[in-house]
């Protein structure tokens, strides 16, 4: 006999097999394949997110006066909650590699602000600073498989959740009051993120050093989150209302988000005229910083 298969269709009997098979998934018609189907590109959106920040940190080389530090610890913790909830949950091994994808890019992140961050200010020590950001880079990358080992055996998978990968599908109510409760703290920790980084726009009247990008895709992420959310038929024996209830700290979350990137876009443009170069802008405040150590 084959190894078992992941999904059983004795349960959702006119369910798509590939949806079953690869997320445990009842997909019983158009509405919810269309759900996974964006559910899935709301996660691709939001695992490219930082890239173009990435390149935007290694051009400029003000990401840490571009970027606000509670902007980015507000980031790592949703995405900390959403890999303890998905342990908790013993979700697929997808959305565990998937939360701990989310988890390891932000503390590049997070690195690369903290590099720039002391380069900055360091003066002559920027050859052992290099060096040891070559090697905290390394041993972040090595920690994949450790961290993922978690996920190689689980035994009641539950759906998908784009960024917010916790499971509001389980079967004991002590597990659904825990899902329900990280996911309502790592809602308010992604809605909290973003206004640091509105003050800090405002008080630079500038965006340089900023990528664009990694708001816009992140926009896209949530919105198309939002619908795969609003897509997905309810379970059997639940209302519409019930079911939006059940997913409204993720909801919250995904759309709050996204009216507050709204609010950064809209200063991207208002900053784009009349802004110093990168370079100018560099050189300015490092004038500053060397200006009030001689003081």
């Amino acid at each position: 006999m084959a190894g078992l298969r992941p999904g059983n269709l004795s349960d959702c009997p006119n369910g798509s097999r590939w949806v079953m098979d690869v997320f445990n998934e009842c997909a019983q018609d158009g509405r919810d394949i269309a759900s996974v189907v964006l559910g899935l590109v709301s996660i691709f959106c939001f695992a490219a997110a930082s890239f173009p920040q990435f390149y935007q940190a290694c051009k400029t080389g003000i990401m840490d006066q571009a970027l606000s530090i509670y902007f980015l610890l507000g980031w790592l913790g949703g995405d900390l909650l959403n890999l303890i909830g998905s342990f908790l949950a013993d979700q697929l091994p997808l959305q565990v590699y998937t939360a701990v994808y989310y988890v390891l890019a932000d503390l590049v992140m997070l690195s690369l602000y903290c590099y720039y961050k002391v380069k900055n200010q360091g003066g002559g020590f920027a050859g052992p600073i290099n060096t040891a950001f070559i090697f905290l880079s390394l041993g972040t990358v090595s920690t994949v498989p450790f961290l993922g080992r978690g996920a190689a055996v689980v035994q009641d998978p539950a759906t998908f959740k784009g960024r917010s990968l916790l499971s509001a599908h389980v079967d004991e109510l002590g597990s659904e009051i825990i899902g329900f409760t990280i996911g309502s703290i790592s809602s308010v920790l992604y809605l909290c993120s973003r206004v640091p980084q509105i003050r800090t726009n405002y008080k630079r009247k500038s965006t340089t050093g900023v990528s664009y990008s990694l708001f816009a895709l992140v926009m896209l992420g949530n919105s198309l989150y939002g619908l795969s959310v609003l897509l997905k038929n309810p379970e059997p024996g639940q209302g519409e209302g019930d079911y939006v209830l059940h997913h409204l700290p993720w909801l919250v979350g995904s759309l709050g988000v996204l009216s507050l990137d709204v609010v950064i876009s809209f200063q991207f443009l208002a900053y784009r005229r009349g802004r110093p170069g990168t370079r100018e802008e560099r050189d300015a405040l490092l004038g500053e910083q060397g200006d009030s150590l001689e003081s």
